[in-house]
């Protein structure tokens, strides 16, 4: 699908995943300290994109290109929930990793991909979508009905619990 600018979006396939890698590694190296070495990463993160970018995967990934280069991305996982008896959907669905090259964030291209994976949790009767937004991509996802919830606990593995029973 392609818009006035002749950026198209299409579904991302396993040999995607390199030059995947290279836009995680950039999306996640602007906001914190890349600790991995770059090439560790990108052998790393290709070996794991590669299998979920097979079909019939849990993950779908989304790429907008500008000719045939890969400007954004944005991946969802399609979580299974416990079956239940009450009139409410049994998956879930988490967005991450929305990233559009800073040269092109003013193009529109952020909000297509979000409607991509926004089509793909109503065709998979999603029954609420979760994500964890940067400050500057928090406008984007209350545009499209995200909302802070209050109802929803977090622990980080990384912190030890602050009371053990």
């Amino acid at each position: 699908m392609h818009d006035a600018s002749g950026v198209s979006i299409r579904l991302a396939g396993p040999d995607d995943a390199p030059v995947l890698a290279r836009l995680r590694y950039e999306f996640r190296a602007s906001h914190d300290l890349a600790i991995e070495p770059e090439a560790e990463f990108f052998e790393r993160c290709t070996a794991w994109m590669t299998p979920r970018l097979m079909p019939g995967s849990s993950w779908r990934c989304w790429v907008a290109e500008d000719g045939t280069q890969v400007i954004a991305t944005a991946w969802l996982q399609l979580i299974d929930k416990l079956p239940n008896p009450v009139d409410e959907a049994e998956n879930h669905g988490c967005i991450t990793s929305l990233y559009v090259d800073p040269a092109r964030r003013d193009a529109g291209i952020g909000p297509r991909l979000l409607e991509e994976c926004l089509r793909e949790c109503a065709a998979a009767e999603v029954d609420a979508v979760i994500l964890w937004p940067t400050p500057r991509s928090r406008r984007l996802y209350e545009r499209f009905g995200f909302v802070v919830r209050d109802d929803v606990l977090e622990r980080r593995m990384s912190q030890p619990p602050l009371h053990a029973a």
